[in-house]
């Protein structure tokens, strides 16, 4: 039997396919201008959407490549874009590596184990996260600043530094796994204690392959908001060789002289790590931001 819809719900679902197509617009409009930017002869922001005439010379400054001058003279590229972007992706997967072996076993203590204090301490980590970086940036350059005297691998203008910096933003992550575990029955590890395992291997062969899922979300959300991180990068790091995509894309703006296009090249390139590790973890993320929401 054919279903017949009435006037008011053909206007409802129309109103609805518009109010998506116009969003989907308002979205990737930005993005599309940046794209026109980086192929657009001169470093000129203004202009139309659809350039007139193509030019590659900012992709072939964002890659390194030899770039020729309106006077017909080749130069190199003063500016390491492809380095920075190998710093990112180096510091980023470093930093949700940790957050992500830190916050797993700190979420199973505070889902599983009974101890003193839980409650004050869950509570504590989620107040020192409601107050923003920039706060802490003094503190955290004099902290590895006297770290950096003995331990030189760990001191300013590390990468190292950096990962542990970002490390200690890691309650939230904590309450995010800590919810998944909770929404796991633990008869499940009592099982596996039965059979003859250890807490340990109950924890790592049985707990840790159902929170997959939630891991991965954690690994992305770190990964994330490592790659795009500028406060704490730009106070830790200083030569031009050890800068951060986000940190080192401030040099296309000088004072007196804007590159626009070979800005908008670099910040094309530098969303493709996270456009990468997302369509990876597509599969895990879906599962995992509706896991842990209501408790079992």
């Amino acid at each position: 039997m054919a279903i017949v819809i009435d006037k008011s719900q053909r206007w409802r679902i129309f109103a609805a396919h518009a109010f998506l197509i116009v969003l989907c617009a308002i979205v990737i409009f930005p993005l599309l201008m940046v794209v026109s930017i980086s192929l657009r002869p001169g470093n000129f922001a203004a202009g139309s959407l659809i350039p007139k005439s193509i030019s590659l010379d900012h992709w072939r400054f964002a890659l390194g490549l030899p770039v020729t001058g309106p006077d017909g003279r080749v130069t190199q590229p003063d500016l390491p874009v492809l380095l920075w972007l190998w710093n990112s992706v180096k510091v980023a997967t470093l930093s949700a590596t940790v957050a992500v072996l830190l916050s797993t076993t700190a979420a199973y203590a505070f889902a599983r184990l009974k101890f003193a204090r839980k409650k004050a301490a869950l509570t504590g980590l989620m107040l020192m996260q409601m107050f923003p970086t920039v706060l802490a940036l003094v503190a955290i350059h004099s902290i590895f600043s006297r770290i950096g005297h003995a331990f030189p691998a760990i001191g300013v203008n590390s990468h190292w530094s950096l990962v542990l910096a970002y490390s200690g933003g890691i309650a939230l992550h904590i309450w995010i796994i800590k919810g998944f575990y909770e929404s796991i029955p633990p008869e499940i590890e009592e099982a596996a204690t039965v059979d003859g395992a250890t807490p340990w291997q109950a924890f790592w062969r049985v707990l840790l392959p159902m929170a997959l899922p939630i891991l991965m979300v954690v690994f992305l959300l770190a990964f994330i908001g490592a790659v795009n991180e500028y406060p704490v990068a730009s106070i830790l790091l200083h030569s031009q060789d050890r800068l951060t995509m986000a940190v080192g894309a401030k040099q296309f703006l000088y004072a007196q002289h804007y590159l626009w296009g070979d800005f908008a090249a670099a910040a094309i390139l530098s969303g493709l790590p996270v456009s990468v590790v997302f369509i990876l973890a597509q599969r895990w993320m879906i599962s995992g931001l509706t896991s842990g929401a209501n408790k079992g």
